[in-house]
């Protein structure tokens, strides 16, 4: 199992990736973010097979709904049939863009009030709401989503943890939800530590310089994926 990052790691390993060394730019991290998701839901949920060709995607305001965006148009060049819920729209010209792709292939979109019908009628949901940077309680929209997923039985696909659990304590009173499927991306955080359901690791580009500061562990390339599965041992309830 790969090392666990705690949030400060986690903030400055982001920072490390798009500075002058590191190279990257948001827009290729959310990109590959975004891409290993779609990665890990087909892995675990693949759309040849009934029941999994509806995808509820819930999107945040901030990066993890722009994960969420790429993942959705992804998903929909799969084969898959998905659906955006994004209540709270970022207003930078980038989610924009990725909003924009989504519309150019009629992704349909679903507003608040029509958020339980949607859940109903989806197979899987992708959680793509809050990322490791959330604290406090979740706020209107996103109050009743949690507690909805809290109550549903269809089968979640978190990105890199569960909206509103803490990044390093996890969720220890109960209030939030436990994914089915978990995609860290980079390395998974202190906080999913006593996860035990599916676990992927995604987003597998980070340079061996970055890999030695923070002390990470990858797993090897598992082909040609941009994902590994890092489960262990009776850990699956999908």
């Amino acid at each position: 199992m790969p090392a666990y990052l705690n949030q400060e790691d986690a903030q400055q390993l982001d920072v490390d990736l798009m500075s002058d060394e590191g190279g990257f730019v948001l827009e290729q991290l959310m990109e590959l973010a975004g891409l290993s998701c779609a990665q890990a839901l087909a892995a675990a949920y693949p759309s040849s097979q009934d029941g999994n060709k509806k995808v509820l995607v819930c999107c945040g305001p901030g990066n993890q709904g722009g994960d969420g965006l790429v993942a959705a148009r992804h998903l929909w060049q799969f084969g898959y049939h998905p659906t955006l819920f994004y209540p709270k729209q970022g207003k930078n010209e980038f989610y924009q863009k990725l909003l924009k792709q989504c519309r150019n292939l009629e992704i349909p979109e679903v507003s608040p009030d029509s958020f339980d019908s949607a859940l109903s009628d989806t197979n899987v949901v992708m959680d793509a709401i809050f990322g490791f940077s959330f604290k406090g309680d979740p706020r209107a929209p996103f109050d009743t989503v949690i507690d909805a997923l809290k109550q549903t039985d269809k089968p979640i696909v978190s990105i890199d943890i569960p909206s509103a659990w803490d990044v390093e304590k996890g969720d220890p009173d109960g209030k939030g939800f436990t994914p089915n499927v978990l995609v860290s991306l980079t390395a998974p955080k202190l906080g999913v530590k006593a996860f035990k359901g599916r676990h992927y690791l995604g987003g597998r580009f980070l340079p061996p310089n970055i890999v030695a500061k923070y002390k990470l562990d990858p797993p090897p390339y598992q082909g040609s994926s941009q994902i590994a599965d890092i489960t262990e041992e009776g850990g699956n309830n999908l």
